[in-house]
């Protein structure tokens, strides 16, 4: 097991130039989704997390075939069914919850169909499905950073609005609020988060990052200002953490990163259990 030392070493060294730009997507994603978290957890709609990174798999699958860009592909993919949720949620006949297991799982059963058709497939998708730090290139990084800083700015204008229709759609709808828009917004940008997550940790585990360091949150925080501020920190420690060990330990990269993450949400556990007792 190599030291902090060494790895910091690694991260600067030319040769290793994949492990720098690694570290700087899983801080990346890690910022987007501890944010974008917050409003999925405040909702309780953790499901959709699971769901939306499901519902990209038939646009990797379709770029996959076409020879474009998988991210690209993805992303349309889960924002088009991501809005069609949106607008289906707004029967008051159907739970949200519901609207989303059927689209989801219909757009992952397409991608396995349509991937299923491709001969070869396994290698470029199973790096979305499970992670991969190799193929990480720059411009993944810098792509990254651009959508990322754009959800973070969406998110900041529609924030009060959101958080309103989170907490009651009747009220919002009272007070003259666009709940469908709103709801539209929402699902896009936890769209757009889990698809700039998909190489570090991959479609199945992608989850965690929007759902563990918003729960820390929660506990740990009696505001939401003061959950939107923790959140991202306590992920992009983690996945930095997460990464070390998985390089020094030679571990799959994104289980490293989710277990840290997890074992950063038991100590936030303690510490919440053993604050709320002295406040008795």
């Amino acid at each position: 097991m190599i030291t902090p030392l060494d790895f910091i070493q690694d991260l600067l060294n030319p040769h290793l130039s994949f492990l720098l730009r690694a570290l700087g997507a899983v801080v990346i994603a890690s910022v987007v989704t501890g944010i974008i978290g917050n409003h999925v957890v405040l909702r309780g709609m953790v499901f959709i997390g699971d769901a939306v990174a499901h519902s990209v798999f038939p646009g990797l699958a379709v770029a996959f075939v076409i020879g474009s860009n998988l991210m690209l592909g993805g992303m349309v993919a889960g924002v088009v069914t991501a809005i069609l949720v949106a607008i289906f949620s707004q029967n008051q006949k159907l739970r949200e919850d519901s609207v989303i297991g059927i689209f989801f799982a219909g757009s992952f059963a397409l991608g396995i169909v349509i991937i299923s058709l491709q001969p070869g497939y396994s290698g470029s998708v199973q790096d979305f499905l499970f992670g991969s730090i190799v193929g990480i290139s720059a411009q993944d990084v810098a792509t990254a950073a651009l959508i990322g800083a754009v959800v973070l700015l969406v998110l900041a204008i529609f924030h009060r609005p959101i958080v309103t229709v989170s907490l009651d759609k009747e009220s919002a709808r009272a007070l003259g609020i666009p709940v469908l828009l709103m709801d539209i917004v929402l699902y896009v940008l936890v769209t757009v988060s889990v698809v700039i997550s998909l190489q570090t940790v991959g479609n199945v585990l992608v989850l965690s990052l929007i759902v563990v360091p918003a729960s820390a949150a929660r506990m740990l925080c009696s505001t939401l200002r003061g959950m939107m501020f923790f959140s991202p920190i306590f992920g992009a420690i983690c996945s930095t953490i997460g990464l070390y060990l998985s390089w020094s330990c030679v571990l799959p990269v994104g289980g490293t990163i989710v277990l840290t993450m997890i074992a950063g949400f038991l100590v936030a556990w303690v510490f919440s259990s053993v604050k709320t007792r002295r406040a008795l």
